[in-house]
């Protein structure tokens, strides 16, 4: 070697990139087993965590000769699961899996276990839309920059005279704009629906649901700026900037969790904006009765301006009773609504079904 060649060799080595890991995780096997893989040799103990498993519940991974640690579970039924290691006490992703799962605080990784024929929410060979990040400086958030998911369906960009009705989408805690998208692939099921002819070609919206940073205390509530964030921001940039019909019979508000919470309160607040609302595994605020009672004292009014009131929860799920509460209420009060008990924990696999449940029957 020369001279030169060493020197160029010295000068460039702390910019070369280090060796791409050949470790599989996780390897999927045709009997939806799923194994999971970590490199950690210098580990003394190494767990998998589920979204799935009920909360301080974990796998024990076993360690071979190389320093791999390794678990093998299921079979599980097909649809998406979010999990993480944990490795002596630190929460991490799994290092050679780029499917990330983001989140307002943490990040997890996410793995597919596909059915035997496509599934609602799996990418088939149909038209599809397309989802677009656009990036807005909040006049309410002080002028945060934030970003605003927005899907359109297939055929959108080639009929300049088309107009579509609305689907505000929210996400749950702890999760980003992109959780409908990245991990609920909601875009997939409007996709498949509209295929199907069973929905009506619409534009979801999908914000990021903590005006409030995720985990901060304050005087604030989060659903409260958060409504002045959609009303004032998100609403005025999307109709400005998409084709999208005008008047409230042309909107629907929705989410999971958090956002589900979110979203009937501020539609039941808004029944002049929205004419459905639907609520997955929902948040619901405990004073609901103490802010609407007035409001659903009058169910014919209620009724007359909701098309549809749709929510559902797994029975396994801690919100449950909440759901289960909230919809013996509106029976107390006669106002018509649809409560769909499930089986199910809180997880994606359940909002993934029911949006492909709610979704169709939205701007009939």
């Amino acid at each position: 070697m020369s001279r030169t060649t060493l020197f160029l060799a010295m000068v460039f080595a702390p910019l070369a990139w280090p060796q791409a890991d050949t470790l599989v995780s996780p390897e999927v096997r045709p009997d939806r087993r799923v194994t999971f893989r970590l490199r950690a040799p210098k580990a003394a103990e190494v767990t998998l965590g589920m979204d799935y498993m009920p909360p301080g519940t974990s796998e024990k991974m076993a360690r071979d000769s190389e320093g791999v640690w390794s678990v093998t579970i299921g079979p599980l039924d097909p649809t998406v699961y979010v999990y993480w290691f944990t490795v002596d006490g630190v929460t991490m992703p799994d290092p050679v899996n780029p499917n990330i799962k983001l989140r307002a605080r943490t990040s997890a990784s996410m793995v597919e276990v596909p059915a035997e024929s496509p599934a609602l929410w799996e990418a088939r060979d149909v038209p599809h839309g397309g989802v677009e990040i656009n990036w807005q400086k909040s006049a309410v958030l002080n002028g945060e920059t934030r970003w605003i998911w927005v899907y359109t369906p297939p055929g959108y960009e080639k009929d300049s005279k088309q107009r579509y009705p609305v689907l505000y989408l929210f996400h749950g805690s702890n999760d980003t704009a992109g959780g409908w998208t990245l991990a609920g692939h909601a875009n997939f099921i409007l996709d498949n629906l509209l295929a199907e002819k069973k929905a009506v070609p619409m534009i979801i919206v999908m914000p990021f649901g903590h005006a409030v940073p995720f985990g901060g205390r304050g005087q604030v509530n989060n659903t409260d700026l958060y409504e002045q964030y959609v009303l004032k921001d998100v609403m005025p940039l999307v109709e400005s900037k998409y084709r999208v019909r005008s008047g409230r019979e042309n909107r629907a508000i929705a989410g999971l969790s958090m956002g589900g919470g979110q979203s009937i309160a501020i539609g039941f607040r808004h029944l002049d904006l929205f004419s459905a609302i639907g609520a997955f595994s929902a948040a619901i605020q405990g004073d609901f009765e103490k802010e609407f009672g007035q409001r659903i004292a009058n169910a014919k009014d209620v009724n007359a301006k909701l098309k549809v009131l749709w929510f559902a929860c797994g029975k396994q799920d801690s919100l449950f009773e909440r759901s289960q509460k909230f919809s013996d209420l509106l029976d107390a009060h006669q106002i018509k609504h649809t409560f769909r008990p499930s089986e199910g924990a809180h997880v994606f696999k359940v909002w993934r079904l029911y949006l492909s449940e709610f979704a169709p029957l939205l701007f009939r």
